[in-house]
C-alpha cells in the first residue's frame, strides 16, 4: 500500500464510522501486512482527543501506535528498534505542521466540537458538511500519507 493510498483508505474508514485513531492505525497496520482487529478496537477511546476529553486529537495516537506495532518491544526485557523514538518525534512534527492552522493539535482545535453537548455531537456526524466531512478527514488523510512515508523509511536491521 503506498502512502497516497493510505490517505485515501483512512479518511475512507473514518467517513464509513471508524474513529480517526483506528482509521490511521488500521492503515497504518495494512501497510505492516499486520492482523490487529484487537489493536484497531483498543484505539477506539482515543477518538474525540483521548476519550472524548478534546486534547490530542486521535489521529496522532493512531500514528504513532502504527509506529509502536512496528519498532516497539514486545516483552519487557527486550529492546525497541533504536529508530522508533526518531520516527515517532518526526510524526508529531508532522502532524503539528498539519494542524497549525488550526492553532494546535488538539481534537477541540480541530474539530471544535465539546465532546458533551449531545447536539454538537450529532451534528459533527449527521451533518454532511460538518467539519467531520471535511477538516478532519482532511488531516486523518493527510497523517496517514505522511505515517506511510515514515514506514517507507523504517530499516529492520
Amino acid at each position: 500500500m503506498t502512502p497516497e493510498q493510505m490517505s485515501e483508505k483512512a479518511s475512507r474508514l473514518f467517513l464509513d464510522g471508524f474513529h480517526c485513531s483506528q482509521a490511521v492505525f488500521a492503515v497504518g497496520a495494512e501497510m505492516l501486512e499486520v492482523d490487529a482487529p484487537d489493536v484497531i478496537s483498543a484505539m477506539a477511546p482515543f477518538g474525540g482527543g483521548i476519550a472524548s476529553t478534546g486534547n490530542i486529537c486521535g489521529t496522532l495516537s493512531g500514528a504513532i501506535a502504527a509506529l509502536g506495532l512496528l519498532m516497539g518491544k514486545k516483552e519487557p526485557s527486550a529492546r525497541d528498534h533504536r529508530a522508533m523514538w526518531r520516527l515517532s518525534f518526526k510524526m508529531v512534527r508532522k502532524f503539528e505542521a498539519i494542524t497549525a492552522q488550526y492553532g494546535g493539535m488538539n481534537c477541540t482545535d480541530i474539530a471544535r466540537v465539546d465532546w458533551k453537548d449531545r447536539d454538537q455531537v450529532k451534528a459533527f456526524y449527521k451533518a454532511p458538511d460538518s467539519r467531520r466531512c471535511t477538516e478532519c478527514a482532511r488531516i486523518i488523510g493527510e497523517t496517514a500519507m505522511e505515517l506511510g512515508k515514515l514506514l517507507e523509511e523504517v530499516d529492520l536491521k
